[in-house]
């Protein structure tokens, strides 16, 4: 049973389903009572249920069983990062992170952004399609568009790294990072940092760090992070 479903709404035994998961599990894939599923919470837990009511006006299945997915020895991932200019791109950094695996993602404001809005139920639902399609049982956490300066000063992670094309000669990120500590790197619009943000960011606890020689996409730049902490040996 490879095909995985969604809802955050475990109650007294059973799932309910919201509208449109429940409507692409009634009318789509025509599932009936009686069928069984696979589905995640979205919060680090499997179930095999039993679909139980698929009516118009709501979809049900009856827990069968649970099981916690496995526990990651690695610290939490946070990617801030600018939202592109092209939402293409940011919805195909946000599926591809899912599926390698991330905790949290903020998107953030700063002086040279392409983009000031966001419509944070689509790209909620990228997140959703994404964990499915990799059979992950952890929702990664999408924060609202935050100005980078509130940023800086707010969050709280051990390791904080500042993915920055400055001049002088910064250490790789791969070599600065410990697996096991919750970790946050931040990723600039195509314009990068402004001068005023990286002093601020480095005088938050922010580490400048480079992403190799190549000067990445904004995109492809988090995305490269994700993978880094991905397979970074303690």
């Amino acid at each position: 049973m490879s095909q995985l479903f969604f809802t955050p709404k475990i109650e007294n035994g059973f799932a309910i389903f919201e509208e449109e998961e429940g409507r692409h599990l009634s009318t789509v894939l025509r599932k009936k009572p009686g069928d069984k599923l696979r589905l995640t919470d979205g919060k680090g837990h499997f179930y095999e249920a039993e679909l139980a009511d698929a009516g118009k006006r709501q979809v049900l299945a009856r827990i069968i069983s649970s099981q916690a997915a496995p526990v990651s020895t690695r610290g939490r991932l946070h990617i801030a990062i600018a939202p592109t200019k092209n939402m293409d791109r940011l919805e195909w950094f946000l599926e591809k992170a899912t599926e390698i695996g991330v905790d949290e993602i903020t998107p953030i404001l700063c002086k040279h952004s392409e983009r000031e809005t966001l419509r944070l139920d689509r790209l909620e639902k990228i997140l959703v399609s994404a964990m499915k399609q990799s059979l992950r049982a952890w929702l990664p956490q999408l924060n609202p568009l935050t100005k980078f300066t509130d940023f800086v000063k707010k969050t709280g992670e051990t390791q904080k790294r500042l993915a920055w094309c400055g001049d002088e000669p910064m250490p790789h990120l791969k070599n600065t990072l410990q697996p096991d500590q919750n970790t946050v790197v931040a990723i600039g619009p195509e314009g990068d940092f402004s001068p005023e943000e990286v002093t601020l960011a480095l005088s938050s606890g922010f580490q400048a760090v480079s992403l190799g020689e190549a000067r990445l996409r904004t995109e492809t730049a988090g995305l490269y992070a994700v993978t880094v902490f991905a397979t970074v040996e303690g």
